[in-house]
């Protein structure tokens, strides 16, 4: 009965760090993709030296762990700078550097999969090749990527509860600070588990809504034969 009220009583606060957490995972999500469109364009068509330069960003961010990451920005990096950011937006940057990393890959794999006859047949109709990857490459690489962009969302969304670290009032957050104050852990937790449940539920269904709106017929899974 106590933890019912426990959950009751924190329901309300709780709640209030939704908007909190998806615009973490929103600006993180979007944040990733203006950087990973473009960086998987240059590792595949770019100058090999910046390739090169890019390949090392993507190993170096898919292999520090998210609190690390944190902490660097929000303890080293960003006061050694001068930038006086808050938590939310040190959050949504690092949080978006390291989906960058990974959307990177994402999109490369989306565009070495359409082969190099795309590239020269569009230079054959006399495009440049600015124009033949805006035109011809990217749009069908977004569109075949979709599936595996897809499962950024969900990832994000749980990353962002790492943001708790450096003090960003998102679902877990609050969840934490009701805990101290009702000494019910177990329900409150819990309930802070069935939050994320419930948002990863309704964002994948978003996705998946856009994503058949987007496929390819007859590309890759779902295609009819």
């Amino acid at each position: 009965m106590e933890g019912l009220m426990a959950v009751i009583e924190s329901l309300p606060y709780i709640l209030s760090g939704i908007s909190v957490t998806l615009g973490i995972v929103a600006l993180a999500l979007a944040m990733g993709f203006a950087l990973g469109v473009p960086m998987a364009v240059i590792t595949i068509y770019g100058n090999r030296l910046v390739a090169q330069i890019i390949a090392g960003y993507v190993w170096v961010l898919r292999g520090l762990p998210n609190l690390v990451l944190l902490f660097l920005f929000y303890f080293g990096i960003f006061p050694l700078l001068g930038w006086n950011f808050s938590p939310f937006t040190i959050g949504a940057i690092a949080l978006g550097m390291r989906s960058s990393a990974y959307q990177t890959e994402i999109f490369r794999g989306a565009i070495q999969s359409l082969g190099e006859g795309q590239m020269f047949a569009a230079r054959s109709l006399g495009m440049s090749k600015i124009q033949a990857i805006w035109n011809i490459i990217l749009p069908q690489a977004l569109r075949i990527s979709l599936p595996g962009w897809s499962n950024e969302y969900p990832i994000l969304l749980t990353d962002s509860a790492v943001t708790y670290a450096i003090g960003v009032a998102e679902v877990l957050t609050r969840g934490s600070q009701m805990v101290t104050r009702t000494y019910q852990p177990m329900p409150i937790y819990i309930t802070c588990a069935i939050i994320f449940i419930l948002l990863n539920l309704g964002g994948m269904r978003v996705i998946h809504f856009l994503e058949k709106k987007a496929r390819i017929p007859g590309w890759g899974r779902g295609s009819e034969t």
